[in-house]
């Protein structure tokens, strides 16, 4: 019967000596293990010590195994590795896999970023790694587990969920409203500062577009303020630079929180497009994953609803 009170000697002095007896030199050995060759003879020695046994025959330039040597290593070489295969079965099985989550640039500043702190908070296990871009083709990367994307629900290759549909209607700061109270008329709206976003999408609404819709007629308007991304122009309209138009669900927390407002009240423009949930039709789930899309999930069905403009 295995005596478990008997004393075991430190893993790192067997590792030494295992290298030692592997490569027949401390110097080779130091190199494998990445630790001076002086540190390497130090745990043999001590190893040595522990058994009352030499395990090597030491000259100039190299080592040699005793007879005891030899045998220690020929007993404890399988249990080595046998602890080897033990450890890295226990990592995999309890590696968190990174969920790699897509969204474009509105959606991760403006809908993901509110949120993440909470889930984190209650995921400290989990792994998000939040990859912001407006080109989709980044965006549906292989290496990508999720992905929000904004369109009509039909991408090839992908299982696709409604989150959010896009309402769109004219925010500003509470402060421009009441420095400019005639913002509150449609027909004023081309007179103040505007605020657009330069975008690459041909679909993106701009202001030229909405007023087009909103007044049945094409209408041409200056926008004062231009910025590459939406989130700016979202930022511009909190520090008070103008009106820019909002979407609904993106800007719901700040208008919540009143820095911003909506001077039009109820007046809106439903598109036909939302934002969706994409994932790969043909990739396996697995854990992380399904708690990420779940989450995403939950927070789409408790969203506000809006009522048709």
């Amino acid at each position: 019967m295995v005596n478990k009170n008997a004393s075991l000697p430190p893993l790192d002095y067997l590792l030494a000596f295992e290298s030692a007896a592997e490569l027949g030199s401390f110097a080779r050995a130091s190199r494998t293990l990445n630790i001076s060759e002086s540190s390497v003879s130090r745990k043999v020695k001590l190893l040595e010590h522990h058994y009352g046994r030499s395990f090597f025959k030491r000259a100039e330039r190299s080592v040699a195994l005793t007879k005891h040597g030899h045998q220690f290593f020929k007993d404890i070489a399988p249990i080595l590795d046998e602890l080897r295969v033990i450890s890295n079965r226990v990592q995999v099985e309890n590696a968190v896999q990174t969920v790699t989550l897509a969204a474009t640039h509105s959606v991760a500043g403006l809908w993901l970023m509110p949120r993440l702190a909470r889930f984190n908070a209650l995921n400290d296990d989990l792994k998000i790694k939040l990859l912001s871009s407006d080109n989709d083709e980044e965006c549906l990367g292989e290496d990508v587990t999720l992905s929000i994307l904004r369109g009509d629900g039909h991408w090839q290759g992908y299982d696709a969920r409604l989150l959010f549909g896009e309402t769109i209607f004219p925010v500003c700061s509470p402060q421009y409203l009441e420095k400019n109270p005639d913002i509150a008329n449609i027909d004023n709206l081309a007179r103040f500062s505007l605020i657009g976003v330069d975008s690459k999408h041909t679909e993106w609404m701009n202001w030229p577009t909405w007023l087009s819709i909103m007044q049945k007629k094409k209408t041409h308007v200056d926008q004062a303020v231009l910025l590459n991304t939406y989130p700016l122009s979202i930022d511009a309209a909190v520090s008070g630079l103008g009106l820019a138009l909002g979407w609904g669900h993106l800007v719901d927390h700040l208008i919540e929180d009143g820095k911003l407002v909506r001077p039009l009240q109820s007046v809106s423009v439903r598109t036909e497009f939302g934002y969706y949930l994409l994932k790969p039709a043909q990739v396996s789930g697995f854990k992380e994953r399904d708690q990420v899309e779940n989450w995403l999930i939950d927070v789409s069905e408790k969203r506000r609803r809006y009522s048709n403009p």
